[in-house]
């Protein structure tokens, strides 16, 4: 039994998407608060820091990617942008600014319930498997406490959501091994392996890992591309 219900913010201006997943979520057991547009969006989230986010891209007043881009700015809240666009490049600008997965309309609410169930999962897993974890792991410049869950640079502090965290994770306890973009989103994602698989979340992902941790133009990438496989971390000295 859990001790305390997590708590989802649903924003969409669409009020029928809003009533049907308020209704399925709370039969799953979450307690769920909503929002009809961008700016209460970012309100509701500042008064009731909700566990995870499902958030509308074309919502009026600040649209989906001007909130995520707000809340990544003080936040690693989990975020499920929900997108119309048709535009594959539409769908990843939300996860360039931060989200975690994307979904697009019209969505299957049983494929959006599992994602949410994943993640969450996920960030559960996290928070109690420090116990297990192998502490300090020095690659390179990098400093990385999987007790903690924190990464260092020459002392320094470099900020990474719970995503980007377990990603990195998964590359460090296989190094020089590469790791398909398909084992990626099962391992860290959750995905079904006989699920419907978009790759490119994973590229998105890993870009963005990659731009943090590598500040200098000269320096090497710690993280390789390997192609026609995924990504694979170099070997520590």
């Amino acid at each position: 039994m859990k001790d305390q219900q997590q708590k989802i913010l649903v924003a969409d201006d669409e009020a029928s998407i809003r009533r049907i997943l308020e209704t399925r979520l709370s039969m799953m057991g979450f307690v769920v608060i909503t929002a009809a547009d961008g700016e209460e969006a970012l309100q509701v989230f500042q008064h009731q820091e909700p566990d995870l986010i499902i958030l509308d891209v074309m919502m009026p007043k600040l649209n989906g990617y001007q909130v995520c881009q707000s809340l990544r700015q003080e936040s690693d809240v989990p975020i499920i942008m929900l997108t119309a666009l048709s535009d594959v490049a539409d769908r990843i600008t939300g996860l360039e600014m931060g989200a975690d997965d994307y979904m697009v309309k019209p969505f299957s609410p049983k494929e959006l319930e599992s994602r949410i169930r994943c993640i969450l999962r996920r960030i559960t897993k996290s928070h109690s498997a420090h116990h297990k974890s192998a502490g300090v792991i020095q690659v390179g410049h990098l400093e990385i406490d999987t007790n903690k869950r924190q990464v260092y640079k020459d002392k320094e502090r470099i900020q990474l959501t719970h995503l980007e965290f377990n990603l990195l994770e998964l590359l460090v306890s296989r190094p020089g091994e590469p790791i398909s973009r398909v084992e990626f989103l099962q391992k860290v994602w959750g995905y079904s392996p006989d699920g419907k698989i978009d790759t490119r979340v994973v590229d998105v992902h890993m870009s963005r890992l990659r731009n943090k941790l590598k500040e200098d133009t000269e320096e090497p990438d710690l993280i390789l591309s390997v192609r026609g496989v995924g990504y694979a971390i170099q070997r520590g000295d």
